[in-house]
């Protein structure tokens, strides 16, 4: 493949970093981030190796649901910073070579967005039809939300207008009709202002639910005759208005099987979504490591299907701004998991899923981080990172629901972890406090620590960088002698790796054949000064401490890339 076409496809060898602006660095004292913040730690994430941010959003909100709850799409909330700001973010972020991709929320508004205000004026404003509205009792409908511990069902009735308006979130977000020709216009609008500005994609909120024409059916003419064509419309325009500073990216929200997902990349065409996270093979790694047994995470990376085409990608991530969800998994395998990294009710999101971060789950082990990166870093396709996850910030149960794991960016040890100069009681959110608070964990100790969380997931990057198999290459699960350990090799082109991952704490070593290689083959590991020579047979024994791991690149005759 050529350079040109690779460099088009920058984000299969990306690190994606998830930022919220009012939690990361607060610029002007008032308690709140703010993009000029921001803007000050790109050097920072540069540093670390991070080539793409993802900006949770920053829109005007009356944050009910940490911003997504969105007022005006095309808007910067006054708290943050203005336009400007922002355009200054992003210039800064391209000149460190950074790409920058932003939430694009087309399931539903906030119910302080004008086009609702205008929609509850009366059932004949032209608004109306912007937003789903039934005038019959819809009955019990409390198991198809997502918030049970807050809304009771997904419609709510209406007093002014006395219809019922449909919301599958909060009902402070009333769910969008993108059936109407009209909304999917304003949406196409809302996408081609921000990539104007110089935006590099979208990571596209709650998917499944806005293409979901179920709930509209019958309704009126704006029914779709295929839901789908909607993302191919979004895809199109994408590329039409992108074409001229690369390649632009949608990166969608589908917690769905892997087959399932396969319909949201286009099939064989991969003409709709550009990439998706992997939320089967997230939940499906924290069963194998909860059991300690790598196989449930083999059979997650096998279930991936395989027929489309070359440009759809997968995300992997470890955690992320919501609850860890276990929906995907059997209610048996959820009471594993929950049992072993959430044993205390104050741990658990709405009974079904977990509200903490990887160094409380796993009681601040050291070497199970740094073994969990690195799988992250190994997993075929883009990793994903959480703002903080670098340094290894904990939760602060404390505060209610999924803001447990959306507290302030510790940046030192000092007042309010250097986030912001304000009185703690000014704060937009509480920093958290204990054995994983900011005199404990802090980015500038870590910085000057070289056994630190933070120079170990630079290091991963570093190499993940140089490692184009692991973001293009196709893989193969190896039978590695021991079912505690994950062993897969990558191969793109002329090059492969073999990956190694212990889920224990007790040593092992991993057994493993390569076939269909020459003898003499070298493996070289990218981590350490080791290496060893793969047998006649294709057979190699390797020895793996307790969570330990191995990047081992086959070297080969001719083979003149440095290690």
């Amino acid at each position: 493949m050529r350079i040109t076409e690779t460099a088009d496809l920058w984000y299969k060898n990306a690190i994606i970093y998830c930022i919220d602006v009012e939690t990361y660095l607060d610029s002007n004292g008032d308690g709140t981030g703010d993009l000029h913040g921001l803007t000050q730690r790109i050097d920072y994430l540069a540093e670390i190796g991070v080539n793409c941010i993802w900006l949770m959003p920053f829109y005007p909100s009356p944050r009910r649901d940490n911003g997504y709850d969105v007022a005006d799409m095309y808007g910067v909330d006054s708290r943050y910073g203005d336009h400007g700001d922002f355009v200054e973010l992003i210039r800064v972020a391209h000149d460190r070579g950074i790409r920058v991709i932003v939430d694009l929320v087309i399931n539903h508004t906030s119910d302080q967005h004008p086009w609702f205000k205008a929609s509850r004026r009366s059932k004949d404003n032209p608004y109306r039809d912007y937003y789903v509205w039934r005038a019959e009792d819809p009955g019990d409908t409390s198991d198809q939300t997502m918030f049970p511990d807050s809304e009771d069902g997904i419609w709510t009735y209406d007093d002014r207008t006395e219809e019922w308006y449909l919301h599958h979130f909060l009902h402070t977000q009333p769910d969008l009709n993108t059936a109407n020709p009209q909304v999917r216009d304003e949406i196409a609008k809302m996408m081609g202002f921000w990539l104007q500005l110089g935006v590099d994609g979208f990571r596209v909120d709650a998917v499944p639910f806005a293409i979901n024409q179920q709930t509209l059916l019958g309704r009126d003419e704006h029914e779709f005759e295929e839901p789908h064509d909607y993302l191919r419309a979004l895809r199109a325009l994408l590329q039409r208005r992108a074409s001229g500073q690369g390649s632009a990216i949608m990166l969608g929200e589908v917690n769905l099987p892997h087959q399932e997902q396969l319909t949201f990349f286009g099939g064989e065409d991969g003409d709709q979504l550009t990439m998706q996270f992997d939320f089967f093979t997230n939940q499906r790694l924290f069963l194998a490591m909860a059991r300690q047994e790598a196989q449930p995470l083999a059979e997650a990376l096998e279930s991936r299907p395989t027929d489309f085409g070359v440009e759809p990608q997968y995300a992997n991530f470890l955690r992320n701004h919501d609850e860890l969800t276990l929906d995907l998994l059997k209610e048996t395998e959820q009471e594993e998991i929950l049992d072993t990294f959430g044993p205390k009710e104050e741990h658990r999101f709405a009974g079904r899923g977990l509200r903490r971060r990887l160094p409380g789950m796993f009681d601040g082990d050291p070497r199970r981080l740094r073994m969990a990166y690195s799988l992250l870093f190994t997993l075929p396709g883009t990793p994903v990172l959480f703002y903080g996850e670098e340094i290894g910030m904990g939760e602060n149960l404390d505060v209610p629901g999924r803001e447990a794991v959306r507290t302030p960016m510790q940046w030192t040890s000092g007042k309010n972890g250097g986030f912001s100069g304000a009185k703690p009681s000014q704060l937009s959110r509480a920093v958290t406090q204990g054995s994983f608070g900011p005199e404990h964990v802090n980015a500038a100790d870590a910085r000057r620590d070289e056994d630190s969380l933070l120079h170990h997931i630079s290091r991963l990057a570093k190499r993940y960088r140089e490692s184009p198999e692991l973001g293009w290459g196709d893989y193969t699960i190896l039978d590695a002698g021991d079912p505690a350990v994950l062993a897969h090799t990558v191969t793109w082109e002329s090059r492969s790796m073999v990956l190694l991952h212990n889920l224990v704490p007790q040593p092992t070593t991993a057994q493993f054949t390569l076939e269909k290689e020459d003898p003499g083959i070298t493996l070289v590991d990218l981590l350490s000064e080791e290496s060893c020579t793969v047998g006649e047979d294709g057979s190699t024994e390797l020895p793996l401490d307790g969570y330990g791991y191995r990047w081992l690149r086959l070297k080969r005759p001719g083979d003149h890339r440095l290690v």
